[in-house]
């Protein structure tokens, strides 16, 4: 990997054009006023929001630029009304009456467009390059794949952007992370944010939005883009993005939130316009090795603490000076050891899903691994797409089939496991195989329950094995 600072020369960058096309007005703070093209909410962070707008009589500037989903707290499993989760049913109530009051369009249990809010804003055409984008979430960054400006907020932010349709903010630095030359068999958009992250660090993006470019980008799908750009915040960055391309106005195309006809073609201009040139500023610049890149997998207790499937676990003494403690106390509540294989670490629980991972794209490569095999014994695996609309095409394709046979819970649309605010829950000191993005200390609902950040296809691998697996070992089964 090489890092180099860059001087400044040439054309704007696509985040400077966006954001400057969205600016409001500075602030005496020294914030930028952004005007915000598109609000997605859910059911966690807006009931506070609404009350702050109820308490100073104000309404939604722009409803018909806010859409609301439910996903962080409904069961995967039984969700008959009310919820068995007492605060769940609370949280769900209040955004169906928040949505009523105020005029917001809301995707319930009862509506085929429902899902993770960072999946359903996408196949409805909702993100698209050049806008700016908000949720009273961290992963909104995902939306970034899009060529948008994509931020995550707080709840008083939501209110703000609520009330006035705009959000004040600093305005980041802008790095250029360009991946070269080809992925190998078996290695996904996953391993490559998760290598980003390793190298550069859990706190190398703070102050910047990441620009994601390069050969392994050029060749990837949307849903790998969502991917990469939806782990950005766990790099530290404030948001990630990649430049607009022919791959994504073909992913918009006939989407329902999307101009048809002329307009579309005229709309596909400016979107490919907005692409930053050759000549580009950065305020600074990292090329990576795609070829390089294998299976990856999280060892410790936040994801930059991962080795490739083929390493073995590092020593505190092989870290930083700033990084050894961190180290210590990561192996320590891992119950791992410095020097050993992360391949063959046993697992109790396999769980693909979240809104990294969860797409239609993740379990057709996870389902091409579990087809024909067994989980494990003692395994406890559950698949969850990401959205109703995924789960139709999945059951379409007899995915759900699939997994089913091979031992593996189908679940319905929804975050489950991914940070446990249901039923879906890691019990005492279980260790979990999870395709989702975060391995900080009792993220999925256990205390001292331990987490393995790998790919769909690597989940699935652990699974069927009961252990960490190379998944380059297990071809899809034939016949």
């Amino acid at each position: 990997m090489d890092q180099a600072a860059v001087t400044p020369s040439g054309s704007k960058n696509l985040f400077d054009v966006v954001w400057e096309q969205h600016t409001v007005g500075q602030l005496n703070s020294g914030q930028t006023q952004l005007f915000i093209g598109q609000h997605l909410i859910h059911e966690v962070t807006s009931p506070q929001a609404f009350e702050m707008l109820r308490e100073r009589g104000l309404e939604v500037k722009f409803p018909e630029r806010t859409l609301a989903t439910v996903d962080h707290i409904i069961p995967t499993d039984d969700q008959a009304r009310p919820f068995a989760d007492g605060l769940a049913e609370e949280m769900m109530s209040a955004i169906e009456r928040n949505c009523k009051e105020f005029g917001i369009e809301l995707l319930g249990l009862d509506d085929r467009r429902q899902g993770i809010v960072h999946v359903v804003g996408p196949e409805l055409g909702l993100t698209q390059p050049g806008i700016t984008l908000v949720c009273g979430d961290s992963h909104t960054s995902t939306h970034g794949a899009f060529g948008a400006i994509a931020l995550g907020i707080g709840t008083s932010q939501v209110a703000q952007v609520l009330a006035s349709g705009t959000l004040a903010m600093n305005r980041p630095l802008v790095r250029r992370i360009e991946v070269t030359g080809s992925l190998a068999e078996g290695v996904f958009a996953k391993d490559v944010i998760l290598m980003i992250i390793r190298h550069l660090g859990v706190q190398g993006g703070v102050g910047f939005a990441y620009e994601y470019a390069g050969a392994v980008f050029d060749a990837m799908d949307m849903e790998e883009r969502m991917t990469v750009c939806n782990m950005s915040i766990e790099g530290g960055a404030r948001c990630g993005y990649v430049n607009p391309d022919t791959t994504t106005v073909e992913f918009l195309r006939g989407l329902p939130a999307v101009p048809v006809g002329e307009e579309f073609e005229r709309a596909a201009a400016w979107w490919l316009s907005l692409a930053s040139g050759p000549d580009a500023n950065f305020d600074d610049h990292v090329t990576i090795d795609g070829s390089a890149i294998e299976p990856t997998v999280t060892w410790g207790i936040n994801p930059g603490q991962s080795v490739g499937v083929g390493e073995s676990l590092p020593a505190p003494g092989e870290a930083s000076s700033e990084e050894q403690a961190g180290v210590e106390e990561a192996l320590e509540f891992m119950g791992l050891e410095a020097g050993q294989p992360i391949r063959g670490q046993s697992i109790d629980v396999a769980f693909i899903g979240s809104c990294t991972n969860s797409r239609l794209s993740d379990l057709r490569e996870a389902a091409a691994i579990a087809s024909g095999r067994r989980v494990a014994d003692g395994v406890r695996a559950l698949v969850v797409p990401g959205s109703q609309q995924v789960a139709e095409q999945a059951e379409a394709e007899g995915l759900d089939r699939v997994f089913s046979e091979a031992g593996f819970q189908w679940r319905a649309a929804g975050c489950s496991m991914c940070l446990a605010m249901n039923p879906d829950k890691l019990q005492g000191r279980e260790m979990c195989a999870s395709s989702s993005n975060r391995n900080f200390k009792g993220r999925q609902g256990s205390p001292t329950g331990r987490t393995l950040l790998m790919s769909p296809a690597m989940v699935a691998a652990a699974a069927i094995e009961g252990h960490v697996a190379d998944v380059r070992d297990l071809s899809p089964v034939t016949g």
